[in-house]
C-alpha cells in the first residue's frame, strides 16, 4: 500500500507528525510511506528512517501535483488540512482522511474563553486520521533523527559542556518572553546557560549574554537546525517558549520548562510524552488566549501574560 502523508509546515508541527509516520510504517501492512512538506523544512525529516520517499513542495502547486500523480498513491493522510492540501487531494483523487483542526472550538476559546476543546494532545488527534488503516498509538512519543552525532567540544567552550539550554526564539513576539525577563531568569540560574535560536535571534542573544553574565553563552544563529537539535539533546534541561525546539526537546525526552504567553497548553501542543515537564504561565487573565498563533505585539499593550511570568520560579526549576 502506497501512502502519502501531507504536512507542509512548520518545524514543530512536522515533528508532531512523527508518531503518525512511525505507526503507519510499522503497523500498516507492507506500507510504502511518502511524506510531502515544504522544501524549507526538509531538514526536519530527511533522516527519518520510516519515510521511504520525501517529496518537497517549492511553492508551485501544479508542479507538485504532477510529481505526486506519478506515484499512484493508494491513500492520503492530510495532516495540514488547508486549501492547498485540499487541492492536492482533489487532483490525486484517491481515498484520504484529514486532520480535524477544531477551528470552531479554538475560535470559541480565543474569543469567548469557552473551552470546548477535547483534553487530547494534537498528536493523538493526528493519529485518528490513520485509524482507518488499523493504526493505533504505540505510545513511544515523538521522533527526531540527527544526521550524525556532533562533537560538543567543538561547538561550545569548555565552560559550557554541561549546561541548561534556553530557547529564546519564537515565531511571534507574543509567544516570547521580553528580553529583560530572559536576562532576569538567566542571572538567577546558577549553572552554565546556552541560548538557542535562529539567525533572527542572534543579536538579541548577544545582548542577553552581555547583560546576564559570563555563565551565559549565545549559540543563536551559529548552528543549523540539526546542530541546534544536538545542543538540545545534550542539555541538562531545556527552558523554551511554545516553539519548534520545544517539540524537538520532547522527542529527546529532555526535562522541559515551557513558558507560555498568548497561547495556552489547552490547544493541545504542550510537550508530548516526556518524563519531566513544568509549565510556566500566568493563569486567570481574561484576555488569554488572545490568538491561536500570536501577534507582533500585545493587542492590549500590557503583555501581562509574559511580563508577569515568575522568573525566580524558572531559575528554581532550572537549578534543581
Amino acid at each position: 500500500m502506497k501512502i502519502l502523508i501531507i504536512r507542509l509546515s512548520s518545524i514543530g508541527d512536522i515533528v508532531l507528525t512523527t508518531p503518525v509516520i512511525r505507526c503507519v510504517k510499522e503497523q500498516a501492512a507492507d506500507a510504502e510511506l511518502h511524506f510531502l512538506t515544504k522544501s524549507s523544512f526538509a531538514g526536519v525529516l530527511k533522516n527519518n528512517p520510516y519515510i521511504d520517499k520525501l517529496h518537497l513542495h517549492d511553492g508551485d502547486l501544479s508542479k507538485t501535483v504532477s510529481m505526486l500523480e506519478e506515484e499512484n498513491f493508494d491513500y492520503v493522510i492530510d495532516l495540514h488540512h488547508n486549501l492547498r492540501s485540499l487541492k492536492l487531494k482533489l487532483r490525486l483523487a484517491v481515498k484520504s482522511s484529514s486532520f480535524n483542526k477544531l477551528n470552531i472550538q479554538k475560535w470559541l476559546l480565543v474569543n469567548f474563553k469557552i473551552n470546548t476543546l477535547p483534553d487530547l494532545h494534537i498528536v493523538d488527534r493526528y493519529l485518528k486520521t490513520a485509524e482507518k488503516l488499523g493504526v493505533r498509538n504505540d505510545g513511544k512519543g515523538l521522533d527526531y533523527f540527527l544526521e550524525k552525532e556532533y562533537d560538543l567540544s567543538q561547538m561550545l567552550p569548555p565552560s559550557h559542556q554541561n549546561y541548561v539550554g534556553f530557547v529564546i526564539g519564537g515565531a511571534h513576539a507574543t509567544k516570547r518572553l521580553p528580553q529583560e525577563k530572559i536576562v532576569e531568569a538567566c542571572q538567577l540560574i546558577r549553572k552554565p546557560v546556552v541560548l538557542l535560536g535562529g539567525k533572527e535571534d542572534k543579536q538579541g542573544g548577544e545582548q542577553i549574554a552581555d547583560q546576564a553574565g559570563d555563565h551565559v553563552f549565545n549559540a543563536c544563529g551559529s548552528f543549523n537546525l540539526d546542530e541546534s537539535a544536538y545542543l538540545v539533546k545534550m542539555a541538562e534541561k531545556i527552558i523554551t517558549h511554545d516553539t519548534g525546539l520545544m517539540h524537538i526537546a520532547a522527542a529527546f525526552n529532555k526535562p522541559i520548562i515551557s513558558v507560555w504567553g498568548n497561547t495556552v497548553p489547552e490547544f493541545g501542543m504542550y510537550p508530548y510524552k516526556v518524563d519531566w515537564h513544568r509549565c510556566m504561565e500566568v493563569k486567570g487573565l481574561g484576555c488569554r488566549p488572545c490568538s491561536k498563533i500570536g501577534y507582533p505585539k500585545c493587542p492590549l499593550k500590557h503583555f501581562r501574560c509574559m511580563n508577569e511570568i515568575n522568573t525566580e520560579r524558572i531559575a528554581e526549576l532550572a537549578n534543581s
